[in-house]
C-alpha cells in the first residue's frame, strides 16, 4: 500500500470497543447536514450496526438517544459514501 494510501484510509469499526475511528457507536446524538462526526447510511440488510432508539441510558452498543444539543457525537444521514451503515431495530442492537 502506498503511504497516500496509508494516510487517507477509512478507520474501521472496532467491533469489540464499539467504535468507529475512536467514536463510541453509542450515546447521545445528534443529526447535522454538514460536518458530522460519522456519515450514516441506513439500510434494511447487511448493515455495519444494528442502531435502537432509545429515550434515555444509551449506554450500550448500538443504543441512540437523539438530540438537538450537546451531543456525544453527530451524524449526517447520506445515499452514498457514507462511512457506517445501519439498520433501525427494536432489539438486540450492537453487531
Amino acid at each position: 500500500m502506498t503511504d497516500y494510501a496509508l494516510r487517507h484510509q477509512k478507520p474501521a469499526i472496532n467491533e469489540s470497543t464499539c467504535t468507529y475511528g475512536g467514536i463510541r457507536l453509542y450515546g447521545k446524538v445528534q443529526v447535522v447536514t454538514s460536518f458530522a462526526d460519522i456519515k450514516v447510511k441506513v439500510v434494511e440488510s447487511f448493515a455495519d450496526l444494528q442502531v435502537e432508539k432509545v429515550t434515555s441510558f444509551p449506554n450500550d452498543c448500538g443504543k441512540w438517544e437523539f438530540v438537538e444539543s450537546f451531543p456525544d457525537f453527530t451524524i449526517q444521514f447520506v445515499d452514498s459514501f457514507e462511512d457506517i451503515s445501519i439498520k433501525f431495530v427494536d432489539s438486540f442492537p450492537g453487531f
